[in-house]
């Protein structure tokens, strides 16, 4: 849901609240009562919606974050010290905030040089490929759960947590992604390893065949 139909929604809830409730024939004064109580149901409404417009606001703010990172495109102070993902210093400025990006980053760039590696080689097949490729999307998806939840930690207001609360949050989730980033590197070592030797078992079988005179 958009900004935009964020607002169309506020209106229309506002409006429907005015025009849904049901029409007394009675006396002006239950008239003037009722319509005092329509009159108050319309400001808590609008108080609870511009709330959620405000939370809302927030956090588009902050996933459009996460996007840029997850396509590579950011810079540290901007992307997570900005004024609306604010929490408290000691929280903004732990350092584990800005190694659980990098950390995004490198998983990122290394299974995109690794899997174009592979794939511009001819030493995997198709369904090998495929299957990196999933195992590739699995690590990746997983990364930018642990940054969307480090959205929500960084953002004031948005968790009930105490600082104590948001750092050890921050510090598990620097530990499930370093933990990603080591699969991934674990993977990657298997992979070129392979590559590897299956150049060299081709290259061996290359020089078997024309040894005997034989055109491979």
């Amino acid at each position: 849901m958009r900004l935009g139909k964020i607002k169309q929604v506020i209106g229309l809830g506002m409006l429907l609240l005015v025009l849904l409730q049901p029409f007394s024939g009675k006396s002006q004064s239950h008239e003037a009562t009722q319509l005092m109580l329509n009159y108050e149901k319309l400001m808590q409404l609008k108080e609870i919606l511009d709330q959620m417009h405000k939370g809302y606001v927030v956090l588009e703010q902050g996933y459009a974050r996460v996007k840029g990172i997850a396509e590579g495109n950011f810079k540290l102070h901007e992307a997570f010290l900005s004024e609306p993902l604010k929490v408290s210093p000691e929280v903004r400025t732990y350092y584990r905030v800005a190694d659980i990006i990098q950390y995004q980053q490198r998983i990122l760039g290394e299974y995109k040089s690794t899997y174009a590696k592979v794939s511009d080689g001819d030493f995997f097949s198709k369904a090998e490929l495929a299957f990196l490729a999933e195992m590739y999307e699995g690590l990746f998806k997983a990364s930018l759960r642990n940054l969307d939840e480090l959205v929500l930690i960084l953002t004031a207001g948005e968790l009930r947590m105490s600082d104590f609360e948001r750092l050890e949050a921050i510090d598990r989730l620097h530990v499930e992604m370093s933990g990603l980033l080591v699969s991934l590197r674990d993977i990657n070592t298997e992979i070129n390893s392979l590559g590897i030797q299956r150049n060299r078992v081709r290259n061996e079988r290359k020089s078997i065949l024309e040894l005997n005179g034989i055109k491979p």
